[in-house]
């Protein structure tokens, strides 16, 4: 698809990180990006940096309503012709620990935001890109973010990495449901990136972190995965897939 600024792009999670530089590089491409974040601060901030065709909206993903509001403030601006979801958190615990065995709220809070709340953004942009004309072919585009721990979780990653996996395993039968609608689905699986994830994380071992990458021996840089959704709006081809971004990584068990 070729965005224009009659098209609008929603991006969850857009306040910072990967979710900041899918928003980046698609109001590059000329569309109108509409950030949906919980961070008021940062979302407004965001919205303010890339300047005309911007706006920031606070929800949270796993509540209906308030993405269902979301979406009808994005579809105001224009066609609604792409969603990005990148709203997710990473809190990890081992199943038993020195005061008993896995948190089980903490489980259901990790697979609310990171698969519920992607399946909640994504039928609610479905249903806003089925009644669109066809552009290039295409009604629409989603994109889903997983992780490499949908495949390689490590220790103290359970929740996380079964929210990322379901992730995953949504891609393709999503793709297929709306295959019929013309509307692409999508999953990026990145590996060990430079996001505020890990803004708590000393120098030493954001270096360890790097060097376990084979190439290139780095941690990933965001706009790398923003540049990845610009490629995945352009190529109309690339349908129920996961694709990893990750530089060869396979991570081991801790």
């Amino acid at each position: 698809m070729r965005l224009t600024s009659d098209h609008v792009a929603l991006i969850t999670g857009g306040a910072s990180g990967l979710g900041a530089a899918a928003a980046r590089r698609l109001h590059h491409l000329g569309a109108q990006v509409v950030l949906v974040d919980l961070d008021e601060e940062a979302g407004t901030r965001a919205a303010e940096a890339l300047g005309e065709r911007a706006s920031y909206l606070r929800a949270d993903v796993t509540d209906g309503d308030a993405v269902a509001a979301a979406v009808d403030a994005a579809r105001q601006r224009g066609e609604l012709r792409v969603a990005v979801s990148c709203a997710g958190v990473g809190w990890a615990s081992r199943i038993l620990t020195r005061d008993g065995p896995h948190d089980l709220e903490l489980f259901q809070r990790v697979v609310g935001i990171n698969l519920i709340g992607s399946f909640n953004v994504l039928r609610l942009a479905a249903a806003a890109m089925s009644d669109l004309p066809p552009l290039d072919g295409d009604r629409g585009l989603i994109v889903n973010t997983a992780s490499i721990a949908a495949f390689d979780g490590q220790i103290g990653q359970v929740a996380y990495a079964a929210s990322k996996g379901g992730v995953a395993a949504m891609t393709l039968p999503a793709a297929r449901d709306l295959a019929r609608h013309a509307i692409r689905v999508m999953t990026i699986a990145p590996g060990t990136f430079a996001t505020p994830m890990l803004d708590g994380v000393t120098e030493e071992i954001r270096t360890a972190l790097a060097e376990q990458i084979p190439h290139p021996a780095r941690l990933g840089d965001p706009g790398e995965y923003g540049l990845l959704v610009e490629q995945l709006v352009a190529h109309p081809y690339l349908n129920g897939e996961v694709i990893r971004l990750d530089g060869a990584l396979r991570m081991g068990p801790r």
